[in-house]
């Protein structure tokens, strides 16, 4: 039997976990820490009877260790070593160690907060930091404090610094195994920019087969490329004893064991794994790594609250462990996909899960904990409070938050289900709804996204298409291969979701057209209104957009399912129809009524209309009378955003308004301001009263200005304006003649010169403060002269300006003596 690195630190373990609740283990990949630290660890008098649950990160590495583990105690799984995972478990009575996923364990300690049954939790691969693995560590180490002081925790990692860890677990100890592995030459084969990294795959593959003869294990960042890894491969005629196998989470068990267990005597296999091969998992042979150097992970973002799958560069650390999977039976290969000068701007490590995943899993849980404030538990990094924040938006509109942030009964309901909260929300709705079956059918649905985008017919987002293929396949009417690739991953998660709601029977064929309606209940901040040509504005404000051609553009509501957060719309990718009876059905006390009484530009009137809102959608609008007060301030806002010649002005308004501005420029203590600049500002003041009953301009034409600035003033007033700044001047012709008030510092006073015979002196106005300025025109009233000292042009100019107008208007009366020569008949004033 080979003996494992690990058994020589396992002695030390022992004592270090008798004397410390808590310890930290790092061993290298390949150490065997996962399969031998337990079974070690199995008859320590400290466990008192109790069981060891051990964490995995992922299902196909929980069932792994646990059927090895029991392997090497001779038995069944399920005996001594049995597992627990999402859907699927073998455990029995007798079970000692169980090895769980890390959603697991937080419903098994939501459900019993002392873990009384449980001696010790072994949280593995912790330096993957996923979201569920810092949740499960947070509730433990509050559980341990305040619960179970005898509650034992160990933490292990192949790449992890240790010592944050160490350190929020009490100053555990930290221990360090030495690994065991061969030499592994590197080679760097950067992808050119014009290839695919399925291309790259492939030509490495063909490569390593002629430079090896060992298994081969390829590294790719998701399914979709692994399938179409497999496509390139099958252009090549590859040796019958090469057989080609994927690897990754939604494989059929059996199909999981070939990609793991030892190829057949004679036979070469070339596995193709997500990262789900990283660590944990033993893939039996393998002599060559490729690495293309990818891999996906969720990223949510706040600013849209959306999530979308991301490709990234992998860190060093699991660069480094995908490395060490070809240095495990001796010296090996690996192909790296990238330059050196990329891997320079490679992160040492990965980034924690928490900083980019949706938290609305880790805010329900937290709340049905008892806990509002993350900052409460000890993390190594607490959630974002962004992103948390929004999470119990989120929760508080799915009806698992009252008002006070406390977890309501509907919450824990959804918590107990161990699924998506907006899922859980939807699936317990259904079920009064009679809609229980169908609910089910989509949360297995949207729960497997591979097999959802394996299963698309074409590249429509149509959701409906989805789930009639499901129904087919319930139905027995497609092939036994489509059946094997889309049911079966999905008819678990329909008969667990049955069974936890106590729902019997099967779904109906008009089912189908509620969906739209389930899918509004699950995602209400993604129903969206047409904006038309395949653009959407969803309920919380941003917009989102249709690929050409889909029939779903032609829809008036829909509920975006899935899409991205790039740029200013977003890309839908899946989406359902929904009707507006379904919204108003379901959202009834989420609509809100609001009346807008505003200014219409277009007809220069004011508008009234109330629309029903559903968020930054309009569901209905309809014409509304609003109040008198509503009328007559849109009505001022719309003068105000026309300006004041939207008003009826005559030559006496606004030489009144001049007038009064006259004397505001002499004494601003005494006289208002009554430029337009200050009249618009005060519109309510001055003209609102004048406006009831008016909605248009054409109604505000039946408005006097001239008598509204007239009752600004006293009669007192009046009169002394008159006074000292009177409306016109008696000429010596007897005519009144209008002055010009425009610039307040130079009043003018425009005449024809043969009105003024006889006028010795310049008219004075304001007591007598300020000189007319004297326009002094022609026959034709065109101006000949402008002065402010009348008498001087008399004496200085008259004369050569008389010979001028003498020639030009023979027939008028040109006195030598203007003082003493009778003045030109007045005439009619023109308008």
């Amino acid at each position: 039997m080979v003996c494992l690195p690990i058994k020589t630190v396992l002695a030390d373990l022992k004592a270090r976990l008798n004397a410390n609740a808590n310890v930290v283990l790092i061993a290298p990949p390949g150490a065997g820490k996962t399969t031998q630290v337990p079974l070690a660890l199995l008859g320590e008098a400290w466990l008192a009877g109790r069981r060891i649950l051990m964490l995995e990160p992922r299902r196909i590495a929980a069932k792994a260790a646990a059927r090895y583990m029991a392997k090497l105690l001779g038995e069944a799984t399920g005996q001594t070593v049995g597992y627990r995972v999402r859907l699927d478990s073998c455990t029995g009575r007798d079970t000692k160690i169980e090895v769980v996923t890390e959603g697991v364990l937080t419903r098994m300690i939501q459900t019993d907060p002392a873990l009384e049954d449980v001696g010790l939790i072994i949280f593995d691969e912790f330096h993957e930091r996923s979201l569920q693995a810092d949740l499960g560590l947070a509730l433990c180490l509050q559980a341990q404090t305040f619960l179970r002081q005898d509650l034992k925790l160990l933490v292990m990692s192949a790449t992890m610094d240790a010592e944050p860890v160490a350190a929020m677990l009490n100053n555990a100890p930290v221990m360090v195994s030495e690994g065991r592995s061969y030499s592994v030459q590197s080679f760097h084969n950067a992808v050119p920019p014009d290839t695919n990294i399925e291309a790259a795959v492939t030509k490495t593959i063909l490569k390593a087969l002629e430079l090896s003869t060992g298994d081969i294990l390829v590294f790719l960042p998701g399914i979709g490329e692994i399938r179409r890894t497999i496509k390139h491969l099958k252009q090549y005629k590859l040796a019958e004893y090469v057989k080609v196998l994927p690897l990754h989470g939604g494989l059929p068990p059996a199909e999981q064991d070939a990609a793991l267990l030892p190829a057949r005597r004679g036979c070469r296999k070339i596995v193709l794994a997500t990262a789900i091969a990283e660590t944990s998992l033993t893939v039996e042979g393998v002599e060559v790594v490729i690495d293309s150097g990818l891999m996906r992970v969720p990223r949510f973002a706040p600013r849209t609250g959306m999530t979308h799958l991301a490709t990234v560069p992998v860190s060093l650390a699991a660069a480094k462990q995908r490395q060490g999977r070809a240095g495990r039976l001796g010296p090996g290969l690996c192909f790296k996909l990238w330059s050196k000068q990329e891997e320079a701007g490679f992160s040492p490590n990965s980034r924690p899960e928490i900083y980019d995943a949706d938290l609305t899993s880790l805010a329900l849980e937290l709340a049905a904990w008892g806990v509002a404030d993350p900052a409460g538990l000890s993390w190594l990094d607490c959630p974002p409070r962004a992103a948390f924040s929004q999470a119990r938006e989120l929760l508080s509109r799915l009806g698992a938050l009252d008002p006070d942030g406390i977890i309501t009964v509907h919450g824990r309901a959804m918590a107990s289900l161990s699924c998506q909260p907006r899922l859980a929300h939807m699936m317990l709705k259904a079920v009064p709804l009679g809609l229980g079956p169908m609910a089910c059918e989509i949360a297995a649905l949207l729960s497997e996204q591979g097999l959802l985008r394996r299963a698309a017919p074409g590249q429509d987002a149509d959701l409906r298409l989805r789930l009639e293929v499901i129904r087919n396949c319930l139905s027995n009417n497609t092939s036994k291969e489509l059946a094997s690739t889309v049911y079966r991953p999905i008819r678990k998660e329909i008969a667990y979701w049955k069974r936890s709601l106590n729902i019997t029977g099967q779904g109906s064929a008009s089912d189908i057209e509620s969906c739209g309606l389930l899918l509004a209940l699950a995602y209400p901040d993604r129903i969206a209104q047409s904006r038309g040509d395949g653009r959407f504005l969803l309920q919380n404000g941003r917009g989102a957009r249709l690929a050409a051609n889909q029939l779903l553009a032609a829809e008036r509501y829909i509920v975006a399912v899935e899409l991205d957060d790039k740029g200013a719309e977003s890309h839908i990718y899946l989406a359902i129809a929904v009707s507006l009876e379904s919204i108003l059905q379901c959202f009834s006390s989420q609509i809100y009524q609001e009346t807008a009484v505003l200014w219409d530009r277009s007809s220069q009137s004011v508008r009234s209309r109330s629309n029903w809102r559903l968020g930054a959608i309009t569901l209905k609008e309809a014409v509304t009378r609003p109040s008198a007060d509503a009328l007559l301030t849109a009505l001022l806002a719309g003068i105000a955003t026309e300006g004041l010649g939207i008003l009826p002005w005559t030559k006496a308004a606004r030489q009144f308004q001049a007038r009064v501005n006259f004397l505001h420029y002499l004494d601003c203590t005494k006289w208002p301001d009554l430029s337009d600049s200050v009249l618009l500002k005060d519109l309510n003041g001055w003209l609102a009263p004048f406006l009831r009953g008016i909605t248009s301009r054409e109604e505000l034409k039946s408005i006097h200005l001239f008598a509204i600035f007239e009752a600004m003033f006293t009669w007192q007033d009046r009169q002394e304006l008159e006074e000292l700044a009177p409306a016109c001047i008696l000429a010596p012709s007897g005519r009144r003649i209008l002055l010009d008030y425009s610039d307040p510092a130079k009043p003018v006073l425009a005449a024809r010169l043969q009105e003024l015979f006889g006028l010795t002196e310049t008219p004075r106005i304001a007591g007598g403060k300020v000189p007319l300025t004297l326009q002094l025109l022609s026959p034709a009233c065109r101006p000949v002269q402008v002065t402010t000292d009348l008498a001087s042009f008399w004496r200085q100019a008259y004369y050569a300006v008389k010979r001028d107008l003498a020639g030009r208007y023979p027939k008028h009366y040109w006195p030598d003596d203007p003082l003493q020569a009778m003045t030109a008949k007045p005439v009619k004033q023109r308008s």
